[in-house]
């Protein structure tokens, strides 16, 4: 017997013989698997059909690995044209015997509108427990180490949506997940949204239910792994030191002469029963920023500039300046300085929330807006993926939280923020919710606007690359420190 079977989805589209007919004429290949719906007819010997209710479903999953009786199972994931580049099966055999890997991925060529570029994958590591991974459109499977880990770790989950998610997680838990970084095949792209609008598919309320799935999935694995976490968080000691002002917002700012003036009056018209002052955090700006904040500060004593000598700050060191200012209040609210709140309650109800739960973060939900601060797609994100119960072992699989965040300073002042600007925020809100409460608001408290100097709407793929990364950077640190956590308890 061969060592390879092949799995696909059948598509009606003219490339489909032409994938058939690469993997028919290699040495390696056993048999090829056709995922279809209704009627299929092969096109070739070694092509078979196999009747699906759904490419991810756990159903497919469970029959496909009774049904493969060779060493090695080949995956397309997506219905699109693809390409194998030269030795490509002889390079997914060779590294997978050299490695023993559960499952291989590779780097690939896209062609989107007739033109080919490189697309890296990133470096799959602990923290990878994202849905979202991008691992490309192939994948290359052991099956000992699949049968190894649903032996020991269960058939896959009644699931629709999330039975190849499931399988990878359970693999992952005793067998490495390997990139293959060379550029194995070409994809030409049929999905031609930006970075913008598909980083908001987790929290479409049109997905609910493939996100419970995910979330099901995700929490089992966090079990298996021992980094799971009781629905039981410490509540926050209300601090008895002295602050001049309740809440302190924070706005860490370079450069932004056109929106800053927009988000001081945004603070300046909230209506609270407390006392309240604004710090903004001026990171080096080389335009009027900072002369424009200076203005407001000359008239109004609650606000408060802040010019670091250091010029090594990100965002995130911009705000443990501003949080360990001695004018920071009792509690430190987000504001970034090209956004603006919703309306002059934003502050009372964040400071109600903290009031009534006692908890050491509050999270609000945000509208997205454009420069005329008219709603854009997807407009509200209320991120309700989030629950009481859960919500901290959640988000560890979910890529945001959302906005505005606010934070107990005391607490924060304990814990810092990383010194990035990108995911600090993330990677503090994990860090607390390893052991206080976080507190919520569904109802939209912030608009987030979108324009041409502040979009991540199209950003070029090396970032993508770079952020994502760090994300799962994050969480391989929170889950390794919630498995040592579990060992102490």
């Amino acid at each position: 017997m061969l060592p390879i079977t092949v799995f696909l989805p059948y598509s009606s589209e003219d490339y489909f013989p032409h994938i058939v007919n690469q993997f028919s004429e290699s040495p390696l290949v056993e048999k090829i698997i056709a995922a279809h719906g209704e009627e299929f007819i092969p096109p070739s010997q070694k092509c078979a059909g196999m009747k699906v209710n759904g490419l991810r479903s756990s159903a497919t999953w469970n029959a496909l690995i009774r049904r493969v009786k060779t060493k090695y199972l080949l995956v397309i994931t997506e219905a699109q044209s693809i390409t194998l580049n030269q030795a490509a099966l002889e390079r997914f055999y060779a590294v997978a015997r050299d490695t023993h890997a559960g499952m291989l991925y590779s780097d690939f060529y896209e062609v989107k509108e007739g033109t080919r570029s490189d697309h890296p994958t990133i470096e799959y590591q602990l923290g990878s427990i994202r849905d979202n991974f991008d691992f490309g459109a192939v994948l290359f499977f052991s099956m000992a180490s699949v049968r190894h880990a649903v032996k020991k770790y269960g058939t896959i989950d009644s699931v629709h949506h999330a039975g190849l998610y499931d399988l990878r997680l359970k693999l992952s838990v005793d067998h490495d997940i390997f990139h293959v970084q060379e550029y194995l095949y070409t994809k030409t792209e049929s999905n031609n949204r930006n970075s913008g609008e598909i980083q908001f598919d987790y929290v479409d309320p049109r997905n609910k239910i493939v996100q419970q799935e995910y979330e099901k999935v995700a929490t089992k694995y966090l079990k298996n792994i021992s980094a799971y976490l009781k629905p039981k968080n410490t509540k926050a000691l209300i601090s008895k030191d002295d602050y001049t002002s309740e809440i302190s917002v924070v706005i860490p700012v370079r450069n932004r002469q056109k929106t800053i003036a927009d988000a001081i009056k945004s603070v300046l018209s909230q209506q609270t029963a407390f006392p309240f002052n604004l710090i903004v955090v001026d990171n080096h700006s080389t335009d009027a920023t900072a002369a424009i904040v200076r203005t407001f500060a000359e008239t109004d004593t609650r606000v408060h500039l802040l010019c670091p000598a250091r010029e090594d700050l990100s965002i995130g060191g911009c705000w443990n300046e501003a949080v360990m200012y001695s004018e920071c209040g009792r509690y430190a609210v987000q504001l970034d300085s090209d956004d603006m709140y919703s309306g002059p309650d934003t502050l009372q109800k964040v400071y109600d929330v903290f009031k009534k739960e006692k908890c050491a973060m509050v999270i609000g939900s945000y509208t997205l807006v454009n420069a005329n601060l008219e709603v854009i797609p997807p407009g509200l994100i209320d991120h309700k993926e989030w629950t009481p119960h859960n919500g901290r072992n959640n988000a560890l699989r979910v890529n945001g939280l959302g906005a505005p965040r606010a934070f107990d300073t005391a607490i924060l002042r304990t814990i810092l923020l990383p010194n990035t600007s990108y995911g600090e925020d993330y990677a503090v809100a994990l860090r607390i919710s390893r052991e206080y409460r976080i507190g919520r608001i569904y109802t939209s408290i912030y608009n987030c606007r979108r324009w041409e100097d502040n979009t991540d709407a199209a950003l070029p793929l090396e970032k993508i690359n770079r952020n994502d990364f760090y994300k799962d950077k994050i969480r391989t640190i929170e889950i390794l420190a919630r498995i040592q956590k579990n060992k102490e308890a």
